[in-house]
C-alpha cells in the first residue's frame, strides 16, 4: 500500500514508519522541518513538506494515497495554553482527509487517548463512542470529538478507525510522562505519588503500538475503536518506586492538594485512576505485545542515563 503518515518524524510516527516499510508499504511521511524530512529519507520513507495546516496537501496526499495514519498533533502549542487552537487544527485535518477518501473504502486511522475514557474502572473499545459521551475517545473533550468525527466516516465510505493510546507510550527515547517524571524527581530530591499511589495507568511500548497502526490500517473494520493497551493498569506508586530506586531518592506520598505545587502540569492527571483493556482489539486483530512491560522499560535504567 502506498501510505501517509501524518507526525511521521515523532515519537510514535518514528516506529509506525519503520514497521509500515518493514511490512513491504511504501510511506510518505509529513514534514514540517529540514530536520524531520532528513529523519524520513534515512528511515526510507518519501517526504511531503507541509504542517497540518496546509490543508491542500493532506487532500492531495491522501487522495493519492492508499492510506492515511494520522498521528501529527500540535503539542507545543496544546501545552503552551493554546489548547483549543490545537484541537481545532486537529479536526480541520482530520475532516480534509476526510474528504480526500470519501467514498474510498480506503483506511483511516487516527490516534486519540485512553486517560480519563472511564475513571475508576476499566475501559473498553465499547466505552465513550457515542455522540454526547461524558469522556468519548478519552481526554480533553475537543480532541475527543475530533474521533467521534473520524468514526462517522465509516458511514461515507472510509474505512476509519481510531487507536487510543494509553497515557504512557513508553522505550527507550521517551520525551513524555515518563520522562516527565523522572526530571520532577531529580529536580524535587523525592519520587512522588499521589496519595496512596494506587491509581493505575495504563501502558504501552511504543513498538507495540507502532504494530498495531498497522494492523489497523490493513484490516481494521469501519468505524472500528482498538486499544493499545499491554498493561492494563499500572499503579502509579509502583512506577516512583522503579524511579527511587534507581535515583536513590526517597518515595514519598503527595497529597492530592499539593499535586499541581508538587508534579507542575502533570498535576492534574498524575493521580488519575484510568486503567483500560484492550482484550477487543487482541480477539479482533491479533494484535499481542510483545516488548517489555512499563516497569521492566523503567527497571532498564535508560530513563535515568
Amino acid at each position: 500500500m502506498r501510505v501517509f503518515v501524518t507526525g511521521a518524524s515523532g515519537w510514535i510516527g518514528s516506529a509506525v514508519v519503520p514497521e509500515l516499510i518493514g511490512a513491504g508499504h511504501e510511506v510518505t511521511g509529513l514534514a514540517r522541518s529540514d530536520a524531520s524530512a532528513e529523519a524520513l529519507t534515512r528511515a526510507g520513507a518519501r517526504v511531503r513538506l507541509g504542517t497540518l495546516d496546509d490543508l491542500g496537501t493532506l487532500r492531495s496526499e491522501a487522495a493519492e494515497s492508499d492510506g492515511v495514519i494520522h498521528l501529527a498533533f500540535k503539542h507545543d502549542i496544546a501545552f503552551s495554553g493554546g489548547f483549543g487552537e490545537a484541537v481545532g487544527a486537529d479536526r480541520r485535518a482530520v475532516e480534509a482527509l476526510g474528504e480526500a477518501l470519501q467514498g474510498t473504502g480506503r483506511p483511516l486511522v487516527i490516534a486519540s487517548g485512553t486517560l480519563g475514557l472511564k475513571p475508576g474502572a476499566v475501559a473498553t473499545e465499547q466505552d465513550g463512542i457515542e455522540p454526547g459521551s461524558a469522556h468519548p475517545g478519552g481526554g480533553p473533550r475537543g480532541r475527543l470529538e475530533t474521533a467521534l468525527l473520524t468514526l462517522s466516516l465509516a458511514s461515507h465510505g472510509v474505512r476509519s478507525s481510531v487507536v487510543r493510546l494509553p497515557p504512557t507510550v513508553h522505550g527507550e527515547g521517551d520525551p513524555g510522562f515518563m520522562a516527565a517524571l523522572v526530571g520532577i524527581a531529580r529536580e524535587k530530591g523525592v519520587s512522588g505519588h499521589v496519595g496512596d499511589g494506587a491509581n493505575r495507568w495504563p501502558a504501552t511500548h511504543r513498538l507495540d503500538a507502532a504494530h498495531l497502526f498497522r494492523l489497523a490500517l490493513e484490516k481494521a473494520p469501519a468505524g472500528t475503536v482498538l486499544h493499545a493497551v499491554a498493561d492494563e493498569g499500572v499503579p502509579i506508586r509502583a512506577v516512583a518506586e522503579v524511579i527511587g530506586r534507581h535515583l536513590d531518592l526517597p518515595v514519598v506520598s503527595v497529597a492530592p492538594e499539593e499535586a499541581s505545587a508538587h508534579f507542575g502540569w502533570l498535576g492534574g492527571v498524575v493521580g488519575a485512576d484510568s486503567p483500560a483493556s484492550s482484550a477487543l482489539t487482541r480477539d479482533l486483530l491479533g494484535w499481542r505485545p510483545v516488548q517489555p512491560g512499563l516497569l521492566d522499560d523503567l527497571g532498564k535504567g535508560h530513563y535515568f542515563s
